[in-house]
């Protein structure tokens, strides 16, 4: 049997391309993680409060509440979930802010999937 890095794992995943947020779903999926989506920022903290995910793969630019806005929501809460961020924007200054505000991970697209995996499987194992 092949070793699940996520088996168990609860991870939400908000990104507004359905065709990234599908396969981020599948790969994660494919790691044995339970997971749930959502594509805008209101969607997602509603999700977020709803399934208390573990970890969130959360995009930087969505509509209705931008990434940040909802970073800073997930980081006030009593039990923050693993952040990891996710964009294509490849600006230091956004990184440097999402550092900021808590974020644990910060990829820039295109993000190989595997690589997605090990990132989520590294931050688990060191909490």
């Amino acid at each position: 049997m092949v070793d699940q890095k996520l088996l168990g794992k609860t991870v939400l995943i908000v990104d507004d391309d359905e065709d990234i947020l599908d396969s981020m779903e599948l790969a994660i999926r494919a790691e044995g993680a339970i997971t749930s989506t959502a594509s805008d920022g209101n969607e997602a903290i509603a999700r977020w409060r709803e399934d208390a995910p573990e970890m969130v793969v959360l995009d930087m630019m969505l509509p209705k509440r931008s990434g940040f806005l909802v970073l800073e929501e997930l980081m006030q809460s009593e039990a923050p979930p693993l952040v990891v961020m996710v964009t294509a924007n490849e600006g230091k200054r956004h990184m440097v802010y999402a550092e900021r505000l808590g974020v644990h991970a910060y990829l820039t697209k295109p993000i190989p999937l595997q690589q997605l995996i090990d990132t989520l499987a590294e931050l688990q194992s060191q909490r």
